[in-house]
């Protein structure tokens, strides 16, 4: 799995020098230097909808066991960052994730409940989110054909996330280490324990339909922020747009780099897809680029820290 994931980011870091040099890089880098700290700014306005996320995250926890906002969103930002800057194919941060909430004491059980019931609904909240993005790209600029092949894309996820939800609310923990079970000749009696406790733990989740809405809605809200970063972006970058642009742009690379989990960081596909949207928007392709060249300095500036902020944790819950 590391060397695929090293592959792929070869690949598409390839990929990303390639529709760089192929443009006017000197175009490129002077907005780049224009922008200057406008960029930084933001980057780490990317603190917003990280705290939003980190509330509806929040909410799923039971109230006796539920860390403070300030704690989860410490967690999110590593979250993210592990999975934005490394070969983890988006799971290693779900993982890290899990230990910081043991080591927040929250039990095992409702811990790796909350990360489930969590990714499934922020799943299906960017699903929404980017068919919203969809909708106003189409009100915008009419049925243009990136349009037509994220819909289609986002379509096919539907019955994906459906059925994903459907089989955590049907046990999946202890059917997975049942089958593990059997195969063990029964040497997994512990961990079936642990993973009865969990499914138990999310259906409960799942039963209290106002943690799950309200999860939905912060989720949702953290998505549309998440516009904000663009917005000031291309403000600084001298280009600026509405904040329904905002919005599109947002919604349709989050799609882009969610399908793209296999790439570290969405490498070059990240970048194609910051000019097709920009050329769907009126966006040159200099000024495209600089875009999603901010939203790299985004990952150094805000995840960069995120990484050190977990090697520091691990070291002083150690001692």
């Amino acid at each position: 799995m590391e060397k695929a994931a090293r592959l792929f980011a070869l690949l598409g870091l390839v990929l990303a020098v390639v529709l760089v040099a192929r443009e006017d890089t000197s175009a490129l880098w002077a907005l780049l230097k224009t922008a200057g700290a406008g960029l930084v700014a933001a980057g780490l306005f990317h603190a917003v909808p990280m705290v939003a996320n980190a509330r509806a995250w929040q909410v799923l926890l039971p109230g006796a066991t539920r860390p403070s906002l300030g704690a989860m969103a410490r967690n999110v930002w590593i979250r993210e960052s592990v999975n934005g800057l490394l070969p983890v194919a988006r799971i290693g941060g779900e993982i890290v994730s899990f230990r910081i909430l043991r080591l927040d004491g929250v039990r095992v059980a409702p811990a790796a409940a909350s990360l489930v019931v969590d990714m499934a609904i922020s799943i299906l909240s960017q699903l929404g989110f980017s068919l919203l993005a969809v909708g106003l790209l189409v009100a915008l600029k009419g049925p243009v054909g990136i349009a037509g092949q994220v819909t289609l894309g986002l379509l096919a996820m539907v019955p994906l996330v459906a059925l994903f939800i459907l089989v955590q609310r049907a046990g999946l923990f202890a059917k997975v280490t049942g089958l593990l079970d059997k195969a063990a000749s029964g040497r997994l009696a512990g961990i079936m324990a642990h993973s009865a406790r969990i499914d138990r733990a999310s259906k409960a989740m799942y039963r209290r339909t106002g943690a799950v809405t309200g999860c939905f809605l912060w989720q949702l809200l953290g998505w549309a922020l998440g516009a904000g970063e663009i917005w000031l972006a291309l403000w600084a970058l001298g280009h600026p747009m509405g904040l329904v642009e905002a919005l599109v742009i947002e919604g349709l690379i989050q799609a882009v780099s969610s399908a793209a989990f296999v790439v570290p960081g969405a490498l070059g596909v990240q970048e194609g897809a910051f000019l097709l949207l920009g050329g769907a928007l009126g966006l040159d392709a200099p000024a495209a680029l600089a875009l999603a060249a901010a939203r790299r300095l985004r990952d150094l500036v805000v995840f960069l820290p995120g990484l050190v902020a977990w090697t520091t944790i691990r070291k002083v819950k150690a001692t």
